[in-house]
């Protein structure tokens, strides 16, 4: 090795010239030569330059000296930078390489950047798997973030009962007034997935209680949906459910005679014999008549009988192909202009359904809402619409709403708001690659100590945790 240039680039390095560094360092080493602290700098640096691929390569250059050790640290390091090169597959194979090395210090740090590589390829159910991992892991000083980061995994898997536990032991690790507001709020996102309306405004109610954390119009849509159900569910009881169909039909309000439902005596109504001339006709006039009746009624009979059936075929088609009137798409758009016009939203909803899930589904309808149909799955008895709504006050809210047949027509039997956990974004590799250099100006490095052989051992350790410092810092938003 060329003690010189080593010492040159170790100076450089020292000072934050990461290119003078990267010189100096790539000059240190002869061909064939193996050196691992070397080229463990000079992959620092080349991260730092946001050369990733030649940064991944000097990294395995390291790894290549099996005298220099520190196997956990270079795989995680070359791991990031696999990631932030977009070679993700490699970038997983080299940090679980990372977390079979017994003899790493700070596995959690291979974890939480193995999370990431599996959520950028979609791959939630190991990416969760990664972060219990790193949350488990006693040398993180920040479980809280990887819990909560869990939580948004479960959520993504549609298993809100255990986000629910996630964020509720996330909230026990939390080491800021931000980052309790913000799992509160992650955790009221999951009662309400989790149809626990009660316990998601606590939640939410705690997030907003010093002011200092802002709703976004999706999460504040929830908000209020969960307060509008407990609204409903602690509220006044309303009429049954028999009474509201008599009134709607106009019964009560006035007696009415089923047997004289004109008000007046029937005989009165009925037409007098002597103005019909029916019995003055002959016995062979109505013999004539009937033959020539039965013979048009023959011939009517047999159209008629034509048209029913390619009528019955018709509508036998439409009914078992989930169409009937009104429309799924017009009762949805209905709720929504009832909601809005402080209208009767019963006639939408099914027969079926309690005064108290009446009430809960209707508080679930945003007052003053355009809805959008996105999409609708229909069959003979059961359909579904979906819907995203503008809200009144800007932003979006999805809903599923499931119907029931009802006669040829449809009614509602459920909605279902569909919500986002906050906890689960990630940044994306272009993300992170971009601020890159604006990202790690500050951070602490690996090798901050004089090369001195009998001080080796120290130095490896302090390389090995500013390595990955710097490293994650440059790739990744953990």
């Amino acid at each position: 090795m060329n003690q010189q240039s080593f010492e040159t680039g170790y100076a450089a390095y020292q000072s934050g010239d990461w290119a003078g560094a990267a010189a100096a360092f790539s000059q240190a080493k002869s061909t064939g030569e193996h050196a691992g602290r070397v080229d463990h700098l000079l992959g620092n640096c080349l991260m730092k330059l946001g050369r990733f691929d030649d940064a991944a390569a000097a990294y395995g250059e390291a790894l290549e000296d099996e005298t220099y050790g520190m196997v956990g640290a270079l795989c995680t390091n070359r791991g990031r930078a696999l990631m932030a090169a977009g070679r993700l597959e490699e970038a997983v194979e080299s940090l679980n390489k990372a977390t079979e090395d017994e003899t790493y210090p700070t596995p959690y740090k291979a974890y939480t950047a193995l999370a990431g590589a599996y959520r950028a390829m979609g791959d939630v159910r190991n990416a969760g798997i990664a972060y219990r991992n790193a949350a488990i892991d006693e040398a993180n000083p920040d479980p809280s973030t990887s819990l909560r980061k869990l939580g948004g995994c479960f959520m993504d898997l549609g298993r809100p009962a255990d986000a629910i536990e996630s964020y509720r032991t996330a909230l026990d690790f939390a080491s800021s007034t931000e980052d309790t507001n913000a799992t509160y709020c992650d955790l009221g996102l999951a009662y309400v997935a989790a149809n626990r309306m009660p316990e998601a405004v606590d939640a939410f109610d705690h997030a907003t209680a010093d002011g200092s954390y802002e709703l976004t119009p999706e999460v504040q849509a929830a908000y209020d949906a969960a307060r509008n159900a407990v609204d409903a569910l602690t509220g006044s009881q309303r009429p049954s459910e028999t009474d509201d169909l008599l009134a709607a039909a106009g019964y009560g309000s006035y007696p009415i005679d089923p047997l004289d439902p004109m008000g007046g005596s029937s005989a009165d109504l009925m037409p007098s014999p002597e103005d019909t001339g029916f019995f003055s006709v002959s016995e062979e006039e109505l013999v004539k008549e009937d033959r020539r009746r039965r013979k048009r009624g023959g011939r009517v009979f047999i159209v008629i009988i034509i048209l029913l059936l390619v009528i019955a075929g018709g509508a036998g088609f439409a009914y078992f192909s989930g169409f009937g009137w009104p429309t799924q798409e017009s009762v949805v758009q209905g709720v929504f202009s009832e909601k809005t016009n402080k209208g009767d939203m019963n006639k939408y909803l099914a027969k079926s359904l309690n005064d108290d899930t009446r009430q809960y589904l209707a508080s679930l309808v945003p007052e003053g809402a355009t809805p959008n149909i996105t999409g609708v799955n229909r069959s003979m008895s059961n359909s579904e619409v979906m819907v995203t709504a503008v809200l009144a006050t800007g932003g979006e809210q999805s809903y599923t709403f499931t119907l029931v047949r009802d006669g040829i027509g449809w009614t509602i039997s459920d909605i279902n708001p569909v919500f986002v956990s906050l906890g689960t974004e990630e940044a994306t590799v272009q993300d992170k690659t971009t601020t890159t250099n604006q990202q790690n100006a500050t951070n602490t490095e690996e090798k901050k100590e004089e090369p001195n052989q009998s001080e080796a051992q120290q130095e490896n350790n302090s390389e090995q945790e500013s390595s990955e410092d710097s490293s994650e810092e440059t790739v990744s938003n953990e």
